[in-house]
């Protein structure tokens, strides 16, 4: 482990974040002066299902992979937590094991707020507890569109709408008039099909159409999305 001290671009990392940021100076200030920082290597677990509820969380460097392994060996991938993001505030609230698994994706550092210090944080805070209530309410929103997309459209339509989602998440630099941007989350293509519930395969095969069609360009430690149009064409073109 580094040193646990917060630095100044992890900082920001953190004021960027829209949510985190509508806080009054007060809350921010209580939230930041209890936190503690941690650093993980890729593949390092940072929790596991069923473990007991220790700490409210943030994504500060690198990625947070959450997700779990069915009985069978099989890995499930449920969403990756970028910089800036907080989560794990659900088992803090209730006091019942956690969901589901937590991995370190690439070198990642992750800001931490003990079970107990949160739980006097909220109790000294009031506006605490509708802001966490609306940063759920957004998650339900999007696990509901998720389940939606499953359901309704094509792999193909999933694969462009989850580039795009990655393109515009809070780890993708640049800005919406570049003509092309890379996508810096690095996903294998099994990582990527793993987020998608599907094989590799298929996913490989879709994604080296749009590479064809000059949609995309797949490089090696990243997807450079060429044509956003033809993307958010394509991601919109199935329902």
């Amino acid at each position: 482990m580094d040193d646990d001290r917060l630095k100044p671009e992890e900082r920001e990392v953190i004021d960027r974040n829209r949510w985190f940021s509508s806080l009054s100076p007060a809350l921010r200030h209580d939230i930041l002066r209890r936190a503690f920082v941690k650093r993980f290597k890729h593949g390092e677990p940072l929790s596991l299902r069923g473990d007991p509820p220790r700490q409210w969380a943030a994504c500060l460097q690198g990625a947070v992979r959450i997700g779990s392994t069915t009985a069978s060996g099989k890995a499930i991938t449920l969403t990756y937590v970028e910089p800036g993001i907080w989560f794990g505030d659900i088992s803090v609230f209730d006091g019942k094991p956690n969901t589901h698994d937590a991995h370190a994706h690439g070198k990642t550092a992750v800001l931490y707020v003990a079970r107990q210090d949160f739980l006097d944080i909220l109790e000294a805070h009031p506006e605490l507890h509708g802001a966490l209530m609306r940063l759920q309410a957004s998650r339900v929103r999007m696990l509901f569109r998720l389940i939606e997309d499953f359901n309704l459209l094509s792999l193909r339509a999933r694969v462009a709408k989850q580039l795009m989602y990655l393109m515009r998440g809070p780890g993708a630099p640049g800005n919406a008039s570049d003509p092309a941007t890379s996508i810096r989350l690095q996903l294998s293509q099994q990582e990527l099909a793993q987020l998608l519930g599907a094989s590799r395969q298929p996913v490989n095969m879709e994604l080296k159409a749009m590479e064809h069609e000059g949609v995309i360009r797949i490089e090696f430690s990243a997807v450079m999305v060429l044509d956003k149009g033809a993307l958010g064409r394509i991601a919109n073109s199935e329902a």
